[in-house]
């Protein structure tokens, strides 16, 4: 059960039927996991915080001026108040301080991938959020505490996108800007290299940063699901593609 990383893209991603989703239900259909750990970038919160619950989630919308379809998907998975507990003293073991939410509904950052992953939403779901003024360093510490999850069986997903900056999206562009290829492939050859050191200091050395990242909340997952990957194994880039120009696509596997 290697940990994801995966690009949630645009909230129509629910609705569409691309190369994309094909991937995402190829993926799901391979896996079998007993639960599945979200961090979604559309949760912020200062310390972690994790669903707690078992029955099932209301499907949150999030966003606002989309076709109407996309607010009649429904996304019922369950919470799994056990693996909920199984996160909490795994962090909280690391020194990572924890809450707990017994209320919040799925949010798209983690309903619209999972629908075309596992479509029956027969999978419990824990979700996480994210604090993105945490240092580089401190998101792969998080990662690195829940490294055990997946002799559990449990998936372990970051829900973002590596290069997010809708100022500067090209509505109708196919061809991506170099800039965004740059700031993608410094990231793999790092990440291919285990050169965490430069890693965390992206906002100084990966090329184009402040462009591609002028907020941390959809890029800190991937961090995440990096430290909980196994350290003596290869990452993997399991999907690219661009979209608007810029919107990366960029899933990897650890």
């Amino acid at each position: 059960m290697k940990p994801l990383f995966l690009a949630h893209g645009s909230p129509m991603l629910a609705v569409e039927q691309n190369e994309y989703s094909k991937f995402l239900a190829q993926t799901g259909a391979e896996l079998k996991p007993d639960a599945i750990v979200i961090f979604t970038a559309h949760w912020e919160t200062e310390a972690i915080t994790i669903s707690s619950k078992d029955d099932e989630y209301e499907t949150i919308y999030d966003f606002h001026g989309f076709p109407d379809e996309l607010y009649q998907v429904q996304y019922p998975a369950k919470g799994s108040t056990e693996t909920a507990a199984l996160v909490g003293r795994l962090l909280g073991g690391s020194g990572i301080p924890v809450e707990y939410d017994r209320d919040r509904g799925l949010d798209h950052g983690s309903w619209t991938m999972l629908k075309h992953m596992f479509p029956k939403a027969d999978v419990p779901v824990v979700q996480a959020s994210v604090n993105p003024y945490r240092s580089a360093e401190e998101q792969y510490k998080i990662g690195e505490a829940l490294r055990s999850l997946s002799s559990h069986r449990i998936l372990l997903i970051g829900s973002g996108v590596t290069v997010h900056n809708l100022r500067m999206v090209k509505w109708g562009q196919k061809e991506p800007e170099s800039w965004a290829v740059e700031f993608d492939e410094w990231l793999i050859e790092k990440m291919n290299t285990r050169d965490t050191g430069s890693l965390f200091q992206y906002e100084q050395l990966a090329p184009h940063a402040k462009l591609a990242v002028p907020r941390a909340e959809h890029f800190v997952p991937l961090y995440i699901a990096m430290g909980a990957g196994n350290p003596a194994s290869t990452p993997k880039v399991i999907y690219r593609s661009y979209e608007f120009g810029t919107l990366s696509y960029l899933s990897m596997q650890f």
